[in-house]
């Protein structure tokens, strides 16, 4: 007799936690992600200030999923759902490939929102993926390089210049870590420059940083920012960013503000899946793509599809505002719908909606210092919130390993004054750009092995261009 059949999308903390907690259920797991490794994305942006090494935040999945049985991990994209027969259409490295569900947890995390000016990306990478911060790395530790190169003023100057879009965690976060490396890390290693004259801006369309950590945390941050050297721009829209500069308008007027290197951490998206996945299954989204859950997380008229973490927009009944996107809501939530779906399966009685326990947030501003909010009392800044983030983040990592030589290299990096992950190289530099041009290298070893030009049909022809991935660029 087949075992009920869970799919799961996404190898982040939802579907990570949903899949351990179903480690003993009677149940077939199929777990469909884009990438061979689970990302512990909140580090991102020291992988990408060389604190860290990628391997560090990003363990293998099947090493992590080794001990358990009744998981088959399959590598692909997962273009659409067909509700109606439970078939999920997935394009894999080369091949496409279906998965048949009972059961379907989705859970694949949300991607960068330039706020419709997605042209903003070419100059301006965000932080979301493993690519994202080596690109950034390469572009930062790069940047210092050729400016100590410069025999022009101007041209030192705009490589010197380092400009942090959006004041969220992960933007302060990064504007901290640059700053360090300016002011702390870099100095006496440059015949040319002083690196401690790098400017680095952190711009936000909103009046505070960190803006949902309350009046006096953001007021903390804001000065520990000013003592690093950090401009901080607040009120400021972002309207333009190219290869040499951003510009910005606020109530200075209009400014272009010279920068070769631009991070975007502002704004997130639910990716193109969830509203397809609405749309197969009639039902509605917010503004960013969300998918609107029922409160036990299930999609309305399809109590066989949860939708978890960044993908859901669920209305938090003690506060009146939609859940936060944050890992925690994730994580719980996966292990919520693994409860739900064991319940089912014993045929129990459906158990209370979902509830979010609120454990707190906190950012890192520079080394022994950050803040962090916990409850709705509890507020903490400066040494004491920086080692409750140090213990918090070192028991998340998931692996020993990555926990041991994480603590080693944050030693390294806070103790002393060294970057144990300096390396960069132009792959890392520019390989978003050549693979935008040159298109998807899975596809264009496919199609050297179609029937000639006039054989090919238009869906093969198009998988150059789109295949939902990296488009090739019209030449």
């Amino acid at each position: 007799m087949q075992r009920h059949r869970v799919a799961v999308i996404g190898a982040g903390f939802g579907g990570l936690f949903a899949i351990k907690a179903l480690r003993n259920a009677n149940v077939d797991i199929t777990l469909i992600n884009g990438t061979a490794y689970h990302l512990f994305q909140p580090l991102l942006y020291q992988v990408a200030t060389g604190v860290l090494s990628e391997g560090e935040i990003a363990p293998p999945i099947r090493e992590v999923l080794r001990n358990q049985d009744n998981v088959d991990v399959k590598l692909g994209w997962a273009q659409d759902v067909d509700t109606e027969n439970k078939i999920i259409t997935v394009a894999g490295p080369g091949i496409d490939y279906t998965v048949e569900y009972d059961t379907l947890i989705v859970a694949a995390g949300a991607s960068q929102s330039y706020f419709g000016n997605d042209h903003f990306s070419d100059n301006a990478p965000g932080m979301k993926s493993i690519d994202d911060a080596l690109e950034l790395r390469a572009k930062i530790f790069g940047a210092f390089e050729i400016a100590d190169l410069q025999t022009d003023p101007e041209a030192q100057e705009r490589w010197l210049t380092f400009v942090v879009v959006g004041a969220g965690p992960t933007g302060v976060e990064m504007a901290g870590q640059i700053a360090e490396l300016a002011h702390r890390n870099l100095p006496g290693q440059y015949k040319h420059i002083d690196p401690r004259k790098a400017r680095i801006i952190l711009i936000d369309a909103v009046g505070a940083v960190l803006n949902t950590f309350g009046d006096h945390l953001s007021t903390r941050a804001l000065q520990q920012l000013h003592r690093l050297g950090v401009e901080v721009e607040l009120n400021t829209k972002v309207v333009n960013v190219d290869r040499t500069g951003i510009e910005v308008e606020s109530e200075r007027g209009h400014q272009r503000i010279p920068s070769m290197t631009k991070v975007w951490a502002a704004g997130v998206a639910a990716p193109p899946l969830a509203r397809k996945i609405a749309a197969a299954a009639g039902a509605e989204t917010d503004r960013a793509g969300r998918i609107m859950v029922n409160p036990d997380l299930t999609v309305p008229g399809h109590p066989e599809i949860f939708v978890l973490g960044d993908m859901m927009n669920l209305t938090d009944p003690s506060t009146g505002r939609p859940l936060p996107g944050v890992a925690q809501v994730a994580m719980q939530g996966g292990k919520y719908a693994a409860q739900t779906i064991k319940g089912r399966l014993k045929r129990k009685p459906a158990g209370e909606p979902f509830k979010y326990f609120d454990k707190g947030s906190m950012a890192t501003i520079s080394r022994f210092s950050a803040v962090a909010s916990i409850g709705s009392k509890i507020r903490l800044s400066g040494f004491l919130a920086w080692v409750m983030w140090l213990v918090v983040h070192v028991f998340y990592l998931v692996g020993f390993k990555n926990r041991f030589t994480t603590v080693l290299h944050w030693a390294v990096s806070f103790l002393g004054r060294g970057r144990s992950e300096r390396v960069a190289t132009e792959q890392q530099a520019f390989a978003r750009k050549a693979m935008y041009e040159y298109g998807n290298p899975f596809e264009r070893a496919r199609l050297a092995d179609a029937p000639p030009a006039d054989e090919v049909s238009v869906t093969d022809a198009d998988r150059l261009s789109e295949n939902g991935r990296v488009p090739a660029k019209t030449k």
